[in-house]
């Protein structure tokens, strides 16, 4: 089954956790073409999808959701999983229980096979703020640094894995 575990991001945080996906889906044996959603193929030429971008002002950047909606048709006839990488769970309290899903994840909702999505805990470093934005982050208590849960994208990759495997084992892709 080859499943493309695409992504949009804007300082690598992203790319990386699609990076881990891919690897751990490639170590159980599904073909995976992971990339840019700006530079991947139409979802035509995958069987699954693996999609996940940055959030910023509650929503997926440019890329992702101009991909999403290019392929809409396509990605409503085979199995996918989203993710979604923010700040909401780092800065959690407030923050984390009134975040919205991003409006692109609600749309696929809608019209795809969607399997999951997952809001995701990113790295953050002071150049990725302006400066007024890194004032107000410093006021609110923020912490620079690498949230991610490596142990939770592994997880989430396994079990995503199980499910393809399942469906490759039972002939469908639409498990």
């Amino acid at each position: 089954m080859t499943v493309l575990a695409g992504y949009a991001s804007e300082h690598g945080s992203t790319e990386e956790i699609a990076q881990r996906i891919a690897a751990r889906l490639s170590e159980r044996g599904h073909a995976v073409d992971v990339r840019p959603l700006a530079e991947a193929s139409r979802a035509d030429d995958y069987e699954a999808a693996v999609l996940g971008s940055a959030v910023h002002g509650g929503s997926w950047l440019t890329e992702a959701s101009d991909y999403v909606q290019a392929n809409t048709a396509p990605l409503g006839r085979m199995p996918v999983w989203l993710f979604s990488v923010g700040l909401a769970r780092v800065v959690g309290g407030w923050f984390e229980k009134h975040s919205q899903e991003p409006k692109e994840v609600t749309e696929l909702r809608r019209t795809t096979h969607l399997r999951e999505h997952r809001l995701l805990k990113g790295a953050l470093s002071p150049e990725h703020l302006p400066l007024f934005g890194r004032v107000v982050y410093r006021i609110m208590g923020g912490h620079y640094g690498d949230f991610r849960d490596w142990a939770e994208v592994d997880d989430w990759a396994e079990a995503i894995a199980s499910e393809l495997s399942a469906a490759g084992a039972s002939g469908t892709a639409s498990v």
